[in-house]
């Protein structure tokens, strides 16, 4: 209840999680019938980098402010177009002072026939979020906490979905609470696409968290992480990660385009990392670069 997006929006994990959305939803899009996107902790939705508190932090600087100026190889440019056509879109006229949240994100790339269910627990960011969004008769928001709503709304009428997982981290144990959620959910929704987000920072338990996934009963999860610095001399986040459960069979192969870009152009030192790799599914554990 402390967490407050505003402070690193934009910045490197925004950046990976988001182009992972945008793929995710372009494929969902490939059929004509209709999805349900489900944002366990939505946020509000729409970011000013331009107040007090994005000025602060800066982060966004590192993140968005490189790519949005880079020169994109036409491959690293097809994959990142959906993400970055709505960047733009939300700043018309140039530069960067607005910067889409999750469900600002996935809302923009929908069909007239496509839903947003959005869950913020926050009183005043659900307020925000509520305010964005009012009038969309695509959208619902609900004050929620976001773990709840893994049973209580899934699965989706719609029967085709994402299923997005975002936590702030604020509290110990949230890696296991994570899997947990994913094993409830999945029970009600074995169909649904999964992004779980989480961070990478000195003393995370990450072996112990994928191996606790890899436990799981789900036949295909892909994991993604990019690190931008060393964890060596900070307790602050070092780099993030994604959990894609049944991913698109395309995923894969975009990722390892991506990511090899991503860390080039947003690395902050010397060990800078990527790596994409089957948790459970196609091929054995891929080290990446």
């Amino acid at each position: 209840m402390n967490y407050r997006h505003i402070y690193h929006a934009g910045n490197f994990a925004d950046v990976l999680k988001h182009a992972v959305l945008a793929r995710l939803v372009t494929y969902l899009k490939q059929k004509d019938k209709a999805f349900r996107v489900l944002d366990t902790h939505a946020g509000i939705g729409l970011y000013d980098l331009s107040s007090e508190e994005a000025q602060k932090t800066g982060e966004w600087r590192d993140g968005i402010g490189r790519l949005i100026t880079a020169e994109l190889p036409a491959p690293v440019a097809a994959i990142l177009e959906p993400y970055l056509s709505v960047v733009r879109d939300l700043n018309p006229e140039g530069g960067l002072t607005h910067y889409p949240g999750s469900p600002k994100l996935m809302r923009m790339l929908f069909r007239p026939q496509d839903r947003l269910s959005a869950m913020e627990l926050h009183p005043d960011d659900y307020e925000t979020l509520h305010r964005l969004f009012d009038g969309d008769f695509q959208s619902r928001i609900t004050r929620l906490d976001g773990w709840l709503a893994l049973g209580a709304h899934l699965p989706p009428k719609e029967k085709r979905g994402l299923v997005l997982v975002d936590p702030p981290f604020e509290v110990d144990g949230e890696y296991e609470r994570l899997a947990d959620g994913l094993t409830k959910a999945y029970r009600r929704f074995q169909g649904g696409i999964y992004c779980l987000w989480y961070p990478l920072k000195k003393g995370a338990p990450i072996k112990e968290f994928h191996e606790a996934l890899k436990a799981l009963d789900i036949p295909k999860m892909l994991v993604a992480e990019l690190s931008v610095r060393s964890d060596r001399n900070t307790t602050g986040l070092a780099g993030s990660g994604l959990v894609i459960v049944n991913p698109p069979y395309t995923l894969k192969g975009e990722l390892d385009i991506l990511l090899p870009f991503l860390k080039a152009h947003l690395t902050q030192d010397r060990f800078a990392s990527a790596r994409c790799f089957w948790l459970r599914g196609e091929t054995p554990l891929n080290r990446g670069t």
